[in-house]
């Protein structure tokens, strides 16, 4: 006989939220720039599973891919941002600390990253670029997710859910 038992999808129904959650406001996951469309929907499900929300820019093909990505049944928390920088400003004017993953001297190894205590912004760069010098002025922190091989960079949802679970208190 096996030590591990499975639940089942009754019993994780059981356990888990009855409905989709409205807006909380408390991470926010913001792919700004984002590249690839699949990265968004993966990344939509990483915030419904920690009960953050997303905000992306409103570009032509952003809708679509969120909706493509999307296999969830229920409605999630999307905000669409107009000029990413402006709207990163809103919300440090606003109280919430903007936090992004990026490559800096100062920055906080992610396994040091504390839970969010407040409002919190995880701004996650370009792919290639990471986050534009206009908008680096605008974080409180800067968070590194340490790599040991060749790469320099995880792609935006793989990077985005390391960071999401450990802001939400998760891992």
């Amino acid at each position: 006989m096996s030590a591990v038992r499975v639940r089942t999808r009754a019993e994780l129904r059981t356990a888990r939220r009855r409905r989709a959650h409205s807006c909380w406001g408390h991470l926010i996951a913001a792919p700004l720039w984002p590249m690839h469309g699949s990265n968004l929907g993966t990344l939509l499900r990483t915030c419904d599973a920690v009960g953050a929300c997303l905000a992306v820019p409103r570009l032509p093909w952003v809708p679509e891919a969120l909706a493509r990505g999307n296999t969830l049944r229920h409605r999630t928390c999307v905000h669409f941002t107009g000029d990413p920088v402006r709207w990163l400003a809103r919300q440090r004017q606003d109280g919430l600390r903007v936090l992004g993953v990026e490559l800096a001297d100062e920055a906080v190894r992610l396994a040091d990253l504390p839970a969010a205590r407040g409002a919190t912004v995880a701004v996650l760069g370009h792919e290639r670029h990471g986050i534009p010098a206009e908008a680096v002025g605008l974080l409180d922190q800067a968070v590194e997710i340490p790599m040991v091989g060749h790469g320099t960079t995880l792609n935006v949802a793989v990077a985005g859910s390391l960071v999401l679970y450990k802001l939400a208190g998760l891992l």
